[in-house]
């Protein structure tokens, strides 16, 4: 099968790999003729482990390339994805222009059958707005192409991306005939030959299903964050609750961790863009609004620790941070606690040391020179006054806390994530504060 990918961004450029990698033929798309050129030079816009050896080995087959040329790319593909931003507007809303206007280049350039596939994270309604534009392109042609648009929701985790699109718990597709379906069908087949199953529904249902799972986890985390703050009121140990909760199956373990806020490209935009697909269909998602107000007041938090500890004026004081990114293995710095927190301690008068594995160049977008940028964990808590961990990346999980302690200016710890034991800080001499754990416990 010929597929085109619109849009090189995280989902375009995943999905077109991922095609590749099981023999498709595959041209990814992109109007940034930059993006391209270092596309074509094997260099990529973003890190996600795994991807770059996949991108070159497929181009290498012959597989994969990439184009700046829609108009020639789009000719004789059975399928062209959409994967182009949805950025949100400042009332919530997610932004259609740019999904709109490939629709009608689509539409402006196809010679034959095909379906048009929404892969971006688009409102309900949206692939009717699709087909519209692509129909409305065909029309001015003076043509009349036979075609079909789906909804193929993506559920992909920054940091296992590739193993989530080779191996998905689920694959959801809206299709409206059963041309569609027998071409998505086939397109998928080495995709489920271990069993994973593919769910074929309605259009809306199928666009209404990736905001309802991103709603539905990012409610969790906030309910966790809420208990946990709630837990350090009354003497409780979140850490402790969270597994007496986990265990039963009707919860599950999975993303009941208390921390400081989620972030990144899906969560706050998703949770956003839902309460005002409701709003502006006369109906109030009170659960989501408390939700977002939930995770915007807990980015804050570790400040509020540290100001409780040091006061409100920072002035002389310099700060350790681990992790930057709001995630680990991601270079994402969107929607990220960490940007929130240097700012609450840069106005406070403080200075920050960061360190993180992956996401520091792209942090520069955001910071510039307001921060110091450092090779590793270490140069970072040399005469600092506290150490704020930020990002769980796996080499922060068992430091050398002698070495810790022996560069620290002051022996005290943030830790955002919990991933280290009270008692054992305690007893290494730190002063140490976690989430949903009173102090001293």
């Amino acid at each position: 099968m010929k597929i085109s990918v619109i849009g090189t961004g995280y989902v375009g450029l995943v999905t077109g790999t991922c095609f590749a990698e099981v023999g498709m033929d595959v041209v990814c798309i992109d109007i940034d003729k930059n993006k391209i050129d270092n596309l074509n030079k094997g260099i990529l816009p973003i890190y996600e482990p795994g991807l770059e050896d996949m991108v070159l080995r497929n181009v290498e087959k012959g597989r994969l390339s990439f184009s700046c040329n829609l108009a020639e790319s789009i000719k004789d593909s059975d399928v062209a994805f959409i994967a182009v931003g949805t950025p949100p507007g400042e009332d919530g809303s997610a932004d259609l222009k740019y999904v709109l206007a490939v629709a009608g280049e689509i539409g402006a350039n196809m010679n034959s059958y095909g379906v048009v596939v929404t892969k971006s994270t688009v409102p309900v309604g949206t692939s009717a707005k699709v087909k519209k534009a692509v129909q409305e392109s065909l029309d001015a042609r003076g043509v009349d192409f036979k075609f079909d648009v789906a909804s193929n929701p993506e559920f992909l985790k920054e940091g296992a991306a590739i193993e989530d699109f080779l191996k998905p718990d689920r694959i959801v597709i809206g299709i409206e005939s059963e041309d569609a379906e027998e071409i998505m069908r086939k397109l998928y087949k080495p995709f489920l030959l271990n069993g994973h199953p593919i769910i074929f529904m309605d259009v809306p249902s199928a666009e209404m299903t990736k905001y309802a799972a991103n709603s539905m986890l990012a409610t969790k985390i906030s309910f966790m964050n809420d208990i946990a703050n709630l837990c350090e009121i009354m003497g409780a140990d979140v850490n402790m609750v969270r597994k007496g909760i986990g265990s039963d199956g009707r919860i599950g373990n999975k993303f009941i961790y208390p921390g400081i806020g989620y972030g990144g490209s899906c969560f706050p935009k998703d949770v956003k863009a839902l309460v005002k697909t409701a709003s502006e269909n006369g109906y109030e998602m009170r659960i989501l609004k408390a939700v977002e107000e939930v995770n915007d007041a807990q980015k804050s938090v570790l400040f509020n620790k540290v100001k409780t500890h040091f006061g409100e004026n920072l002035s002389g004081k310099t700060f350790a941070m681990w992790g930057l990114s709001f995630k680990p293995k991601t270079d994402d710095m969107r929607e990220a606690p960490s940007l929130i927190i240097i700012d609450h301690i840069l106005k406070a008068g403080g200075k920050v040391k960061a360190y993180d594995p992956i996401a520091m160049e792209e942090a520069k977008h955001s910071l510039g020179d307001t921060i110091s940028f450092v090779n590793d964990e270490y140069e970072a808590v040399e005469d600092a006054d506290a150490l704020l961990v930020v990002t769980e990346w796996p080499e922060f999980r068992s430091p050398n806390f002698e070495k810790v302690a022996s560069l620290m200016k002051g022996k005290v710890i943030f830790d955002g994530r919990n991933i280290y034991e009270a008692a054992e800080m305690k007893a290494a001499g730190f002063n140490y504060y976690c989430i949903g754990v009173r102090s001293g416990n």
